[in-house]
């Protein structure tokens, strides 16, 4: 039973510093290639808030696909009439991560 409560113990562990893990590269992404100029995670600057976004997209099957390609190729008319430029910087994989942390906002 110890054994059992143990390893219980580790799984959840590990869980949480995997999910800090992703937390601090996506904000760590976010600052490096420069998103944190246009958005923040709880206020509109000249982009939505991160916690707006995820919470537009949430449930949504195809958000993150959708969102990779926002952030790779810029977008229009979602969140008003202020573009979101493309950001030839950021890679496929560097997108997936920031979109990932950003749709974990809460």
């Amino acid at each position: 039973m110890k054994r059992t409560l143990m390893m219980v113990g580790v799984v959840v562990a590990s869980a949480f510093a995997s999910q800090a893990a992703m937390a601090d590269a996506g904000s760590d992404l976010a600052k490096a290639k420069n998103c944190m100029a246009c958005h923040a995670v709880a206020n509109k600057l000249v982009g939505p808030a991160y916690k707006d976004v995820a919470a537009k997209y949430a449930g949504q099957k195809d958000a993150e696909a959708k969102l990779v390609t926002k952030v790779m190729k810029g977008g229009s008319g979602t969140w008003g009439a202020i573009p979101m430029p493309a950001n030839p910087q950021v890679n496929e994989a560097e997108a997936k991560t920031l979109v990932k942390w950003v749709l974990s906002q809460k």
